[in-house]
């Protein structure tokens, strides 16, 4: 069965943990689209420098959640700022969540999921910069390269990405598991 994979983003975020996932993924055989607020291109940020650009394949009115198998969220600072304040991109993410669908952020990532309320209760980790935002909004925040809560797969930092990578691909693969029975 053909896993297609949304990765949600926006100007700013940090490349190595878009350009890691994407490509492991794409290893798998899994369709890989870069799913942003505009069409166009996306700048990345990587060693506290603008990076390359990155082709949008989907604008966020073009795609529902239905449309995907999963959703990874890469970090970055400016990114996920972004997306937090965007309606429709918390939408998108809750939906994923709603529809009981692998879930995947990195670093500064988990921003755009407190604001589309979906932590409380669940065991993550994150940037260590945001662990607070994330108690604060009812997660039980734990230092760990890769925690997966049901589905939800979340990790610190680039370091991480490998843990990530392999957690993220392994989850994605476990949801055809759960489609084959529903």
């Amino acid at each position: 069965m053909n896993k297609r994979i949304a990765i949600l983003a926006t100007n700013g975020f940090e490349e190595s943990e878009l350009k890691s996932p994407k490509e492991a993924m794409e290893a798998e055989g899994f369709q890989v689209e870069i799913v942003s607020l505009e069409k166009g291109k996306i700048k990345g940020w990587s060693d506290g420098n603008w990076s390359n650009e990155y082709t949008v394949d989907k604008t966020l009115s073009e795609v529902t959640a239905k449309d995907y198998n999963a959703l990874v969220l890469p970090g970055g600072v400016i990114n996920p700022d972004t997306l937090r304040r965007n309606e429709n991109a918390l939408v998108f993410v809750r939906d994923f969540f709603k529809q009981h669908k692998p879930v995947a952020a990195i670093c500064h990532a988990p921003w755009t999921l407190i604001s589309a309320d979906v932590v409380k209760g669940r065991k993550m980790t994150s940037f260590s910069s945001i662990k607070d935002d994330l108690i604060n909004a009812g997660a039980n925040w734990v230092d760990q390269e890769v925690v997966c809560d049901e589905a939800l797969v979340t990790s610190r930092n680039p370091n991480d990405l490998p843990a990530f990578n392999a957690k993220l691909i392994e989850e994605i693969k476990e949801g055809k598991h759960d489609m084959q029975h529903a």
